[in-house]
C-alpha cells in the first residue's frame, strides 16, 4: 500500500488516501486486460470507455469516461483530437485578428438559424 501526499497552494500536505498498485501485461497486439480490482473500483462494464491522462511527470491516471445521454461521440473524439494537437503542437495556435472577426460577422449578419428545427431529408 502507498499513501499519496498532496501539497496544496498553501504548502500544507494532506494524505489523499490509500493508493494500491496492480499490474497487467501487454499482448503481442499491445492489448491488456484491466484487472478486476480496477474494474470494480472504476465501476467499469463491458464496452465502457476509459481515459488515460498522462501527467508531465510521466504518471498515468486511468479514469472512467462518463458518456452523457445525447452526447455526440464524434464531436467528443474531434475535441479530444484538438486538445491533443494543442498540447503536441502549441506553435500551431494562432490568434484571430479583429479584421477576420469583422469579415466573418459581415458574412453571417442577418442569417437566422433555428437549431431546434428538424433537418430536411437532403440534410440528413
Amino acid at each position: 500500500m502507498h499513501y499519496y501526499a498532496v501539497t496544496s497552494s498553501l504548502g500544507k500536505e494532506r494524505i489523499m488516501g490509500t493508493i494500491f498498485q496492480v499490474e497487467s501485461s501487454l499482448t503481442e497486439r499491445y492489448q491488456t486486460t484491466v484487472p478486476e480490482s480496477v474494474r470494480r473500483t472504476l465501476r467499469l462494464g463491458k464496452r465502457d470507455k476509459i481515459r488515460y491522462t498522462i501527467r508531465p511527470d510521466g504518471d498515468v491516471v486511468m479514469s472512467r469516461v462518463d458518456v452523457m445521454e445525447g452526447e455526440d461521440p464524434v464531436m467528443g473524439q474531434f475535441l479530444s483530437f484538438l486538445a491533443r494537437d494543442f498540447v503536441s503542437h502549441p506553435e500551431r495556435l494562432m490568434f484571430i485578428d479583429a479584421g477576420l472577426v469583422g469579415r466573418i460577422q459581415s458574412l453571417v449578419s442577418g442569417v437566422n438559424i433555428d437549431l431546434e428545427a428538424p433537418l430536411s431529408e437532403d440534410d440528413e
